[in-house]
């Protein structure tokens, strides 16, 4: 930092392709400062840093990093730029590197007075990092159209079809999952998320621009993405931008998705900048009917490996399985069905006090055995070829007392009220986040979390626009949305609660309405429920939820496993 003449530097946890889950190589938070969340940032200055998290990590945090070093403040309450803001004389000289950040973020900090921004030509981490991973790339591959529901063509003239009528010439996409979802494309280079290292140009005609990371481009590759996709390595994609510019074309703008080197690349080469939304961002979100009925199908194969592991779990938990045999168990459970192709996130297996870090990640060093009279957390997820999936079970280890029946019970009453929702066509996610939370709030009890996320389609697990969040954008939910809906409940030391399932909106019967549909099959614990809290109404929902479950799972799995599942969804 002194030999750039900068006093603080900015460093996210995003890498140049705006990942939220990030390759090794660009892990650079995490090598800066331990912390290893899939959301953050630090501004470090010379004798401190501060640390911004989101409320899944707040423990955690505390816990990877030292406080003798770091600051902490709510990412989502006092992002960077407004921290710099506050506190005016902590940093007059900001070092960033421009692939890193959108033009949103760089543009708010360009805005305050006190703070000079100092672009560097790469980021000094880089320089630093002497052991840096640098593994060779797979090769990307077609996503069939048997799983996608329309081909690359069609996406491109549609979506090129809402830049025409935006007055816009190109679009550019830096993010691997939206040219996944743009070209019908998959790759290996992001971890959990089945996405290649790519960044395209969409013109308005529909023929695009792709950009790819040294991969090898396979002829089936090149006859997939068809002649009217050029494709190149992601040495030239600056070029391409440039020659852009000299060519005086109107580029669509996303300021909050767009990486500042994009925007420079284009405005100063003298492209016409058109702010607005990016129309890739809510097609995505859309899923057509294929798609529906393969995150169906996912969920069923899904659903018959919760089971086994569920009933594991019962069984054997006492004999002294930790955090870790619960993770190796469950990933071998799924592996039997050959359609799986990775795991969607590294599985959150919390037992005790670990099940109250929201987006816990077991080590060798943290693993534990289960304890009785402790709750275990499991949160985990399929990448599969037709679909996501993304669950969380609470499990009791014993017996449970009053308190923890409440929590649970209080809990699961957030979960039915979302997933019983009925609501016109112009709602918002983060107006039915209420819904989760009453009977929380009710004690007087809430989590630092967001009710729910969008899900991608053998893609990321986390995707926008919409959402479930007390602070969220405004995107009306609309049929084909797929989010998760999990409500939860923490005692920092002790244990954690969260019940989720993924949804679907989908016309209600009520005329002019929109609903949900659940789609993950597996059962909720009925030993925590108390059952005394519930309505006659609530009590209907799970005890027909455990009836779908059990008609759907039950001729899939053997007599031992049937014979649990009608156990544990045996009505209340």
């Amino acid at each position: 930092m002194a030999a750039l003449d900068i006093d603080g530097l900015l460093v996210p946890h995003d890498d140049e392709y705006l990942n939220e889950y990030t390759p090794p190589q660009f892990e650079r938070l995490l090598w800066l400062t331990g912390f290893s969340g899939s959301a953050g940032a630090a501004i470090v200055m010379p004798e401190s840093a501060i640390l911004f998290i989101d409320g899944r990590y707040t423990e955690q945090a505390r816990i990877e990093t030292s406080d003798d070093w770091f600051g902490y403040e709510d990412l989502r309450e006092l992002p960077p730029w407004q921290w710099l803001r506050d506190n005016p004389g902590r940093v007059s000289r900001l070092g960033y590197w421009s692939k890193l950040h959108s033009q949103e973020e760089i543009a708010h900090i360009e805005a305050l007075d006190h703070v000079a921004l100092v672009a560097l030509d790469r980021h000094p981490i880089d320089e630093l990092w002497q052991d840096r991973p640098n593994g060779a790339p797979p090769a990307p591959y077609p996503h069939a159209v048997e799983y996608a529901g329309e081909d690359s063509a069609s996406k491109r003239q549609r979506v090129g079809a809402e830049l025409e009528k935006a007055g816009a010439d190109a679009i550019v996409f830096a993010n691997p999952n939206a040219t996944a979802w743009l070209l019908n494309i998959r790759g290996g280079d992001v971890p959990r998320t089945p996405a290649a290292l790519c960044r395209a140009v969409l013109h308005a005609d529909g023929k695009a621009a792709a950009f790819f990371a040294g991969h090898e481009i396979s002829d089936e590759l090149r006859a997939h993405l068809g002649p009217d996709v050029e494709i190149s390595d992601e040495e030239h994609f600056g070029d391409y931008l440039r020659d852009l510019g000299a060519q005086g074309k109107s580029v669509l703008v996303n300021k909050t998705v767009c990486p500042r080197y994009v925007y420079d690349a284009l405005s100063e080469s003298g492209a016409t900048i058109k702010a607005g939304d990016d129309p890739l961002i809510l097609a995505r979100g859309i899923k057509n009917a294929t798609e529906v009925q393969g995150f169906r199908n996912a969920h069923i194969r899904d659903g018959v490996a919760m089971v086994k592991f569920l009933r594991w779990i019962d069984e054997n938990w006492a004999q002294g399985i930790t955090e870790i045999d619960a993770v190796k168990q469950l990933e071998a459970f799924r592996a039997e069905d050959d359609a799986l192709q990775d795991i969607s996130f590294d599985t959150i297996s919390g037992s005790g006090p670990n099940g109250a870090i929201i987006h816990y990640r077991v080590s060798e060093a943290s693993d534990r055995p289960m304890q009785k009279g402790e709750l275990f957390l499991v949160d985990s997820g399929g990448q599969y070829l037709d679909g996501t999936t993304d669950i969380t079970r609470t499990i009791p280890l014993g017996a449970q007392g009053a308190e923890r029946k409440d929590r649970f019970t209080r809990v699961l009453q957030g979960h039915i009220a979302l997933a019983s929702a009925v609501f016109p066509p112009d709602t918002s996610g983060y107006q039915l986040d209420i819904l989760a939370r009453q009977p929380l709030w009710n004690a007087g009890l809430d989590y630092a979390h967001g009710t729910g996320h969008g899900v991608g389609t053998y893609l990321g697990v986390h995707e926008g626009p919409q959402s479930v969040a007390k602070k969220a954008p405004w995107v009306a939910l609309r049929p084909g949305m797929i989010l998760s809906n999990e409500p939860g409940y923490y005692v920092e030391g002790g244990y954690g609660i969260r019940i989720e399932n993924l949804v679907v909106v989908r016309e209600s019967a009520t005329d002019g309405m929109l609903e949900f549909e659940t789609l993950t099959l597996a059962p909720i614990d009925r030993r925590l429920v108390d059952t005394s809290l519930m309505s006659d109404t609530e009590l209907a929902w799970l005890n027909n939820y455990h009836e779908t479950v059990r008609k759907t799972l039950s001729p899939l799995l053997s007599e031992p496993d049937a014979a649990w599942l009608r156990e544990a969804t045996s009505p209340l």
